[in-house]
């Protein structure tokens, strides 16, 4: 008879406002903050914790939901979100921008550097004219894009030949490839020139190409330029020798299209 009389006590002190005046007393005189340090500084808590890691069934408890098909789906899902994409894209862009900074800062330190050297005299004030090792590394990486886009062209080519028949002879072929790589190099260089005032690789250094009137050449001064550019490399390079020297830091392809490299951030004087 005593467990049904105790269970309607329990009923009825439970009907009433005991259970919250209980909790509020407990939260007022913060019972649960002092178990919880009691249970620290005896080394219980951490004695349970470790226990309950080390147990064989927090193991198999764990390995079921790593290899769970929720758990893929969820990681799947994390990954592939637009947050993540978009967090990525904004640390690999901002690593890149960072990377290619440091490199056009050094190139143009280097600038003024290998003047120095050459003239035995520095300047009184920055040129906003870009110097040998900016420009060599732009077209570097002009020369870079354009060879990945002959070697496709050629891959599509060599694939279309070979489903005709094998192009006789050698020669014509290395005629062919010669003059494709010139034309495309040509009309690279021409179109980014006389279209944007810079390619590819000078973008990416931050260098552009101006006329007298500081616009980006005609097609006509383009070619020219284009013509110049061949010249110039042909013996070593030489023709880059008057960029060392000249105030304006312009090279044979300059003089003869009348143009001038300049630092995108840089305003040139007149004249």
């Amino acid at each position: 008879m005593l467990v049904p009389e105790l269970t309607r006590l329990i009923d009825r002190a439970f009907a009433t406002k005991l259970p919250e005046e209980i909790a509020q007393s407990a939260v007022r005189h913060q019972v649960v903050e002092r178990v919880v340090a009691e249970l620290v500084a005896s080394g219980a808590l951490d004695r349970a914790v470790e226990n309950a890691l080390a147990s064989a069934h927090t193991s198999r408890l764990t390995e079921r939901v790593l290899h769970s098909d929720q758990m893929r789906r969820a990681i799947s899902e994390v990954v592939e979100s637009p947050e993540v994409r978009a967090a990525v894209t904004r640390q690999t862009t901002g690593l890149a921008e960072e990377l290619v900074g440091s490199v056009r800062a050094r190139a143009v330190h280097l600038d003024d550097r290998i003047e120095r050297v050459v003239r035995r005299s520095p300047r009184a004030t920055p040129s906003p004219f870009a110097g040998v090792a900016t420009r060599a590394i732009a077209l570097a990486v002009d020369a870079a894009v354009i060879l990945l886009i002959f070697a496709s062209l050629a891959a599509l080519f060599a694939l279309i030949t070979s489903l005709v028949g094998t192009l006789r002879p050698q020669s014509l072929v290395a005629v062919l490839l010669a003059s494709g790589w010139a034309l495309l190099a040509g009309g690279y260089f021409c179109l980014f020139w006389s279209g944007a005032g810079q390619t590819p690789g000078m973008r990416l250094f931050r260098l552009r190409l101006s006329g007298r009137d500081g616009q980006p050449p005609s097609l006509g001064r383009a070619i020219v330029r284009a013509v110049g550019t061949l010249i110039a490399i042909v013996p070593l390079f030489a023709g880059y020798l008057p960029v060392l020297f000249d105030q304006r830091r312009r090279g044979l392809p300059d003089f003869l299209a009348g143009t001038v490299v300049v630092y995108e951030d840089a305003v040139p004087p007149p004249g």
